[in-house]
C-alpha cells in the first residue's frame, strides 16, 4: 500500500538527489515531504519538520557521508526510530558510500534501497516496497 505521505530525510548537501527522488515519487503518485519544497520562507523550519514527522507514515533516509555527519538527519532518524508508527516503515536509501552505522546501529537490519550504481534500478526497488511499478518515462534527467 502506498504511503499517505513519506518523509524524505537528507543532508542539505544532498538536496539535488533528494529533489530527484521526490520528483520520481510524486510522478508515481507517492506524496513525499521534502523540506526545500515544503517549507516556505517565513515558516519556522524546525516546527515544520516536526509537524511533517508527526504526520507522515513512512520515513526515507538518504544516506551519504554528509547525512551521517548531519545533526538534523540524526534527530529526524532518532524520532522515526522511536515512533511506533514508523515500525517497518523506515527505508534507508544508499546514495553515496558512507559508514551509516554512525547514524544508528539499527540501520543494517533494515531493507535498504541502493541508488549508488543505477538510479532507475534503485527507484524500481523503492517503488516495489509499495507495490508500485516504475515507469521509466517518469525518471527525471540528471
Amino acid at each position: 500500500m502506498p504511503p499517505a505521505e513519506a518523509f524524505l530525510s537528507h543532508s542539505n548537501h544532498d538536496r539535488d538527489m533528494a529533489a530527484r527522488i521526490a520528483r520520481v515519487l510524486h510522478a508515481h503518485g507517492v506524496p513525499a515531504w521534502f523540506s526545500p519544497t515544503n517549507i516556505l520562507g517565513a515558516q519556522q523550519w524546525h516546527d515544520e519538520i516536526g509537524a511533517a514527522l508527526q504526520r507522515c507514515d513512512w520515513f526515507m533516509l538518504l544516506l551519504s557521508p554528509d547525512a551521517v555527519s548531519s545533526k538534523w538527519v540524526k534527530r529526524e532518524l532518532t524520532y522515526a526510530l522511536d515512533d511506533d508508527r514508523y515500525n517497518d516503515r523506515i527505508i534507508p536509501v544508499r546514495y553515496r558510500n558512507c559508514n551509516y552505522k554512525e547514524l544508528s546501529w539499527t540501520l543494517s537490519a533494515l531493507q535498504m534501497v541502493d541508488l549508488r550504481s543505477d538510479f532507475a534500478t534503485g527507484c524500481r526497488e523503492l517503488l516495489r516496497i509499495w507495490g508500485i511499478g516504475l515507469q521509466l518515462d517518469k525518471i527525471p534527467p540528471v
